[in-house]
């Protein structure tokens, strides 16, 4: 986000200040003033922030970690440790960052989790007119209208009309799912085909996306238990070095005769070797670098938390789609049942799903295009809602589509039913290419299993972890 990005250049100078005086100090290749200076630029590259936030604590009477680092630094550079101030405050920016970064990453995640519903919702009034409004203004019971492309606002019921949903945002089913009058719709799932019209039953507040959301801002709240023993640490540590060094500083002089300057600086030396900088930089490091090797691997952990409680698994919850399967259908079964029309059913069936963005034709096309195979022209193409698409190829007409739409054909027979029930049995979606005749041919499609996840799986059981699968598919699947 914009506001991390600004912090960049002025660590890079803060990073480079730092390693230019830690070098030309260990080698004396220049002056001690230009050293200082060196340091001097580096410190206020990157750490004015730190110093502002210590500031404000100190006046506060908060002796947070920032007015540590402040007083630790600053006491660095009255003892002459120029090089050794810069690098602590660098050392201790680039730990704000990566906290900040990850933050960041939080706040990202759940602003696209809410950008999945719309604003506005097309609702009937009173007199039966049309109106566009709120999500967060319409109420429960109202009725709502949504067009073929659309996002649905809010949860509700089907109460008219008749479409396919793609509900992969919320519930991870690869496939759109079949949805008609007294079936449930989500808030952020998207209607594909045709118009409908549902009875809102939750609030905007209340959706299941709105769950959603509340329960990752949970998750992404939710701290280490080293980060929360660092955080309870440094509340009691802090302002117990300060008042040992305050001790240090004027105990010796007030009661045992020593000479100011020198315990001063000794209690200023105890703040600089006190500062727990490995401490505060190890934690967020730590953590960031184990969530971003596992993000390397395609994992994506919430949290530090989640991350640390990784050694206590014994079962292992994995989403199906696009996790264990390649998270797009593809064609995996083709039968003829006109032996005459073996080849031509593949290409009849092929030119009428290109038509189609229903992601069952478009499997089924692009099994076609992988075989290089010419489409051929189609006319009056029509998509029905729900059952599949028709059109006329050489002034043929041909139907392409589900079991539902077979059946409306009167094309269904005890044969027919028998090879379709096989195929579902096996979780895949099946359609059929008719003509006036009767079936033609009946094509499969599937999201197929990744071979990563055979192995993983098996390894996993050899961890002796358990796994189960979440998915929102039928049971078959």
């Amino acid at each position: 986000t914009p506001p991390a990005k600004k912090h960049w250049w002025p660590l890079a100078v803060a990073g480079v200040g730092a390693l230019a005086a830690e070098v030309l100090h260990f080698t004396d290749a220049a002056p001690a003033w230009v050293i200082a200076l060196v340091a001097l630029v580096s410190i206020l590259s990157g750490g004015l922030t730190t110093y502002k936030k210590g500031w404000i604590a100190l006046k506060n009477l908060n002796l947070n970690i920032n007015a540590l680092m402040s007083i630790a630094v600053t006491g660095a550079v009255l003892i002459g440790q120029w090089p050794e101030a810069a690098m602590v405050m660098f050392l201790f920016t680039v730990a704000e960052l990566i906290e900040a970064k990850s933050l960041d990453r939080a706040r990202n995640a759940i602003g696209g989790l809410m950008q999945m519903a719309p604003d506005k919702a097309t609702v009937q009034q009173a007199d039966g007119s049309w109106r566009e409004l709120e999500v967060k203004d319409v109420e429960l019971g109202a009725i709502v209208r949504v067009r073929p492309g659309e996002r649905i606002g809010l949860d509700g019921e089907v109460v008219s009309g008749s479409s396919t949903i793609d509900q992969a945002p919320i519930t991870g089913e690869s496939l759109p799912i079949e949805k008609t009058v007294g079936d449930k719709i989500f808030a952020g799932t998207i209607n594909q085909a045709g118009s409908l019209e549902y009875r809102v039953t939750a609030a905007a507040s209340n959706s299941t996306l709105a769950r959603i959301i509340h329960a990752v801002e949970q998750a992404q709240g939710a701290r280490a238990p080293t980060q929360r023993f660092v955080d309870s640490f440094a509340k009691i540590y802090t302002p117990v070095v300060f008042i040992f060094a305050l001790a240090v500083a004027v105990i010796p002089p007030l009661f045992m005769g020593g000479v100011w300057f020198d315990w001063i600086y000794r209690a200023l030396v105890l703040l600089v070797v006190a500062c727990p900088c490995a401490l505060v930089i190890s934690t967020p490091v730590t953590i960031v670098s184990g969530l971003a090797a596992a993000a390397r691997k395609g994992i994506l952990v919430k949290g530090g938390v989640y991350l640390e409680s990784g050694h206590k698994l014994d079962f292992l919850a994995l989403d199906k789609t696009g996790t264990i399967t390649h998270g797009k259908p593809v064609q995996t079964d083709y039968l003829p049942l006109d032996p005459l029309m073996t080849e031509s059913a593949v290409l009849l069936a092929a030119s009428l799903a290109s038509r189609s963005d229903h992601p069952v034709s478009l499997a089924v096309a692009n099994a076609a295009v992988d075989k290089n195979l010419a489409l051929r022209p189609v006319d009056n193409f029509t998509a029905l809602a729900g059952r599949g698409v028709r059109g006329e190829i050489d002034g043929k007409l041909y139907h392409l589509g589900n079991h539902r739409l077979v059946e409306e054909l009167n094309l269904c027979s005890a044969a027919l039913e028998e090879k379709l029930f096989a195929l579902e049995e096996q979780g895949k979606t099946v359609i059929l290419l008719c003509d006036s005749s009767g079936p033609l041919a009946l094509f499969a499609v599937a999201d197929t299993v990744k071979e990563s996840s055979r192995e993983a799986i098996r390894e996993l059981h050899e961890l002796g972890i358990k796994t189960l699968m979440l998915t929102g598919d039928n049971p078959h699947t």
